[in-house]
């Protein structure tokens, strides 16, 4: 999978080349050009440095990397709603991509807004045909022993990178199991509505589960491709547990749906005692285990769970360079704070690597010493906004 260089193949390789924020967060307006293909971002902690990343993490499906209502986005004191402009660049083209979110405006007169090139879109999920975006955040350092479904989100955001239908099948999901269990509930046990709601449940389940197989192999395959146990970042290992996943594994889909659909049946009662709807995919957990000492990623140091994880959304930006064609854009928040030189200066060649374009934050400006000359370099202040380091 790996070229000879050791760049990852990928057709494209945007480039964010300015970045534009109207009432978004702590910026009542923006207007940033950037040139580097490496982008750091200094400053001490409230500067608004994460702020920067988030509204880039919004050309993404879902929510972000803060995973925030689109509302809470918006300034306070500001007019009410937000805009953000991203200019991409790529072989001396350049498209604009806007997203942005209004009170007055969608469904219930408030909602989303996104354009290309100025020219309104149904969704962000149409920005994955010229972007796709990766990111790493302080708050998922507690993932590997922390609770199944935070691993479930860290996996459904890896999936939404290769995949971006993949988080409207998972909002279906959800919201038919939201119907099935108020059913049940009420006690409304009209056999032909529950037959076809734990019939779409099914479908939309296994096709979930499906989804998830299919992006922790791909990701297996290529982590057991480029293994090299001398990396300061070391490679994982990984696993989907749960019984729809099983099902899923096992056989044809529709085998696994008509299997899946039983169970939903033959459980009704232990369902509706519980309050909640207790096999699935939204049950089902990604075991990680520490590749080159073969134990549970939960049971490593501090600081090896932190190496293993930023491994693994390496590997995860190589896939998703593979798979889509387009060298992802990677956002890195406090990203080198902990790490010792050797660390730091491993991970910034293998962002080089990558191909696409890498945003770093940190408070202190000596972590990023060694990309002097190799970086651009940006200031970020409370009180005198986004300035270019000299």
């Amino acid at each position: 999978m790996a070229n000879p260089d050791g760049a990852h193949p990928a057709r494209r390789r945007p480039l964010v080349r300015r970045l534009m924020l109207k009432d978004f967060r702590s910026y009542a307006a923006l207007d940033l050009a950037i040139e580097g293909r490496l982008v750091v971002l200094c400053g001490e902690n409230g500067a608004g440095k994460t702020n920067l990343l988030e509204a880039l993490s919004l050309l993404a499906p879902g929510r972000g990397l803060r995973r925030a209502e689109l509302a809470e986005c918006a300034r306070r004191g500001g007019a009410g709603g937000f805009a953000l402009s991203v200019e991409v660049g790529e072989n001396g083209e350049r498209r604009q991509l806007g997203a942005g979110w209004s009170p007055g405006e969608g469904e219930g007169g408030a909602g989303r807004l996104n354009r290309i090139d100025r020219a309104p879109v149904a969704s962000s999920r149409a920005f994955s045909d010229h972007v796709r975006v990766v990111w790493l955040t302080p708050a998922m350092d507690s993932l590997f022993p922390g609770p199944a479904s935070e691993r479930r989100r860290f996996l459904d955001r890896f999936v939404l990178a290769i995949d971006p239908a993949h988080g409207a099948r998972v909002g279906q999901f959800e919201r038919a199991l939201r119907g099935r269990n108020r059913l049940l509930e009420e006690g409304k046990r009209n056999p032909a509505w529950l037959d076809a709601i734990e019939r779409e449940a099914a479908e939309l389940g296994v096709a979930i589960a499906a989804a998830r197989l299919d992006c922790v192999s791909r990701l297996e395959a290529l982590i057991a491709a480029e293994r090299d146990d001398a990396s300061p970042f070391p490679w994982a290992r990984l696993a989907l547990e749960g019984e729809v996943e099983a099902l899923a594994a096992s056989g044809p889909a529709l085998e696994a749906e008509d299997r899946y659909r039983a169970m939903l049946r033959d459980n009704r009662t232990r369902d509706a005692a519980a309050g909640r709807t207790l096999i699935g995919p939204h049950v089902g957990d990604l075991a990680v285990r520490h590749g080159p000492k073969d134990a549970p990623a939960g049971s490593a140091s501090t600081g090896e769970q932190k190496a293993l994880l930023v491994g693994l959304v390496l590997a995860h930006a190589r896939l998703v360079a593979v798979m889509s064609g387009i060298a992802p854009i990677a956002l890195l928040d406090e990203i080198a704070a902990h790490f010792d030189p050797k660390r730091r200066a491993a991970l910034f060649d293998a962002l080089a690597r990558l191909g696409g374009q890498a945003f770093l934050t940190g408070a202190d400006p000596a972590a990023f010493a060694g990309l002097e000359g190799k970086a651009e370099m940006f200031e970020v202040s409370a009180e005198t906004g986004v300035r270019r380091r000299a």
